[in-house]
Formats: structure tokens, sequence, C-alpha cells
């Protein structure tokens, strides 16, 4: 099947793409691709550190399915070997380092994950620990002879770290070493990544260009915001919307995004025409919130899972009715008085405080109620009377039924 146009290529490509580096070869790159009927061998690599693939991961693997919908070849790299260094970009100490066994336990899950996005039938799957396992001490002095250490210097994270006199140990000075290292090995003419990984994309180039190949071109996606609208999206700052998560969860994640990073959302996460994201964004925040779940949600789930989410959103919390799944906790009645409990107990009691002093916390802050009406709890020794069924609150959405054994 011949390649569509070049300027066709460039509009899907560059969508969502914050840099390409070097800017003026990509549509050469395209254009000879074409005319040759070869398609680009589009690398990502992925370091199975974490078995959760969110929204963020996606980017990237969009935009490699893009690629691959116009024809191009993807490679993407499980790196279970600069998994056991550790990717030092961004960060401003050591990462901890995983066990062999770890890492294949991860791979094996990511890879799942990864085939919702990408089409791993039509994919080259391979681990860079097929060429870096069959290394010689001798290999890797000679590899490291190509890189001096004022270019490692170079990077963000070093040179912070070693201004601030901070640990950088020799095995994570390799990272971006065997990074660009992957590139030369699969013989890579596009890699994909975030803006942070600019300085291995061009460490590519140069071994690319020492082992006498053609020489990547870099394109690098903006960092995903996560639901804090601020913050980098990631697990460890609990602020991501997993791609395995229940639909509904996933729904009632992007009903809570700040308006201001919807456009980059739209952008990045879904193939909406720009001037339909417009005309959305230009609506209620609400509507075009719940276009974005439900298009995102099709992708990993199904179009009925993503209606189904949306429909249950606007009954049970935007149209206030009470939710489907209510936990019940059972109590004793000899927990109960003159058949009643002080208000602050009675949180305590239904798990929705963990402790007596968060429990006065939050009834002084106006955030505990009874009732289907939500009768707000005015007091923390307010005795309320307790019967079967009854519904406590804390918030607008936690809430417990009270049953008695």
């Amino acid at each position: 099947m011949p390649f569509p146009p070049v300027e066709e290529q460039l509009a899907v490509i560059r969508r969502g793409v914050e840099k390409v580096v070097p800017e003026d070869e990509l549509a050469a790159r395209l254009e000879k691709s074409r005319r040759t009927n070869t398609p680009l061998r589009v690398k990502y690599g992925i370091d199975p550190t974490g078995i959760d693939v969110h929204l963020g991961h996606t980017v990237p693997l969009r935009k490699i399915r893009q690629f691959q919908e116009l024809g191009h070849q993807a490679v993407i790299i499980i790196g279970n070997y600069t998994a056991l260094v550790g990717d030092p970009s961004g960060r401003d100490q050591t990462r901890q380092r995983l066990t062999q066994e770890a890492v294949e336990t991860n791979a094996k899950d990511y890879l799942t994950q990864v085939g919702k996005v990408v089409d791993l039938s039509k994919a080259e799957v391979v681990r860079n620990g097929d060429w870096f396992s069959r290394m010689s001490f001798l290999d890797i002095l000679d590899l490291c002879g190509k890189v001096t250490v004022a270019q490692l210097l170079t990077r963000d994270d070093f040179a912070k770290r070693f201004a601030a006199d901070q640990a950088i140990f020799l095995h994570e000075c390799l990272y971006p070493v065997m990074q660009a290292w992957d590139s030369v090995m699969i013989r890579a003419d596009v890699e994909l990544g975030g803006t942070e990984q600019l300085y291995s994309f061009m460490l590519a180039r140069d071994l690319q260009r020492h082992a006498g190949i053609t020489e990547q071109i870099g394109m690098m996606t903006p960092i995903l915001v996560g639901l804090d609208g601020v913050r980098r999206m990631g697990k460890s700052l609990g602020n991501y919307i997993g791609i395995g998560e229940p639909p509904y969860d996933m729904m009632k994640k992007f009903m809570q995004l700040p308006d201001a990073c919807m456009k980059m959302y739209f952008e990045l996460l879904t193939d909406i025409p720009l001037t339909d994201i417009n005309d959305l964004l230009a609506g209620h925040p609400k509507d075009a919130k719940l276009a974005l779940g439900q298009d995102v949600i099709t992708q990993y789930h199904s179009e009925t899972a993503a209606l189904e989410a949306a429909t249950r959103w606007q009954h049970e919390i935007s149209e206030k009715a009470l939710p489907e799944d209510i936990p019940t906790v059972t109590l004793s009645r000899s927990d109960l008085g003159d058949g009643t409990i002080p208000a602050a107990r009675l949180l305590v009691l239904t798990k929705l405080c963990s402790t007596m002093s968060d429990a006065r916390r939050v009834i002084a802050q106006g955030g505990a109620y009874v009732g289907e009406a939500k009768e707000p709890l005015a007091s923390f020794d307010t005795p309320v009377a307790v019967t079967p069924g009854l519904l406590v609150w804390v918030g607008k959405k936690r809430v417990a039924k009270v049953e008695f054994q």
C-alpha cells in the first residue's frame, strides 16, 4: 500500500509534538521513504519499572500507532537492561535498582497494556538485553570511549546534581549511553519520547554517525500534566488515570480535571479534529469533560462502557442521585446507647474517618452529613439516631450504609 502524501503525513505526525530535532530533516526523510516505498523505523523504548500504564505513557504510544497507520514500522524496545540501571531523567537522586526477576514480571504486564494502544501484531518488539547481555567488558569500554564526561554533564539532571554536590553514580552515566546504543542496534530512523529525552536522542545520532548509519530524528511530545493540572502525571504522585482502571473510575477522574489543561488532553489523547476541540472548549466545561472521557474510555474499553460511565456519572454526581455501590458497614447494637451514637464516633465506626480527631475536623469543617437528604452534623458530640439503612456521608462522594448484626 503506498504511503500517503508527505503533507498528509506531516499533519498527523506534528499534532501534539513539541519539538522535532532536527526539524528540517523530517519532511525529507518522509519523502525518501515514500519515494523508495521503505517504511521508517520508529523507535519507542519502555523501561518496565512499574506495571500501571497511565495516560501520560500513552502520548508517545499514540504517536507510534499513528506512524503505524501511515505505513511505518514500529519498534518497541523493552528496556530490560536499562531498567536495571534506572532512567535518571528528571531525577535529583539515584533511583532504587530493580531485580531482573521484577523487571521481567513487569515487562509481560507492560506489553499487555501497551497492546491496547499499539498494534503489536505489526510491531517489532525487542529487549535490549538481547545485545547488552552479549557485550564483553572490552565492548563496553569501546562504547564508553565514544562519549565524554563533559557530554554527560550537559544533561540537566546530572548538571544540577553535580552543582549541588550530590552523588552521581557511574552506572547512572551508562543509562543515556545504553539508550542511545539501542538506536544503533535497531537502526532507528525516528525516536519518540518526552522532552526530557533530548540529550539521549542527540547522543544516539552521534553513535549512529560513528557506526556509519543514517542518524535518527528525535520527536518529543509534551509531558502530560496530571489531575492537579500542574505536575507531570505519575503514579507516585497519585495524579494519574490508568488505562486499565474501570471505566467509571476513569470518568470520575476526567470530571475532576482543571479546565486549563483540557486542550492539552484533547490534543494529546484523542483524534478529534482541532476545530471540533475548539467548539467543545467554547461550550460548558462539564460537556467537554464528558466528551473527553467518553472518547478516551472508548479507546481502552468500549463505546458501550464509555457511555455507561458517562450516564452513571451524570446520574450519581451531576444529578446528585444515590451511588449504586454504597458500601455497607455492620455495627453492633451494643454501640448504641439510647438509640444514638455521637457524630464523631459514628464517622469512625463507619470507617469514613480513621480517628476521632479526623472526625472532629471533618465535622467542624461542615463536611459530614446523614440521611439521603444529607443533613449536616452540627457538632462532634451531636447524638445521631441510628436506624438500619442510615446513610452517613463525608464530603460529596464518600458514603456508607449502616446495618446491624
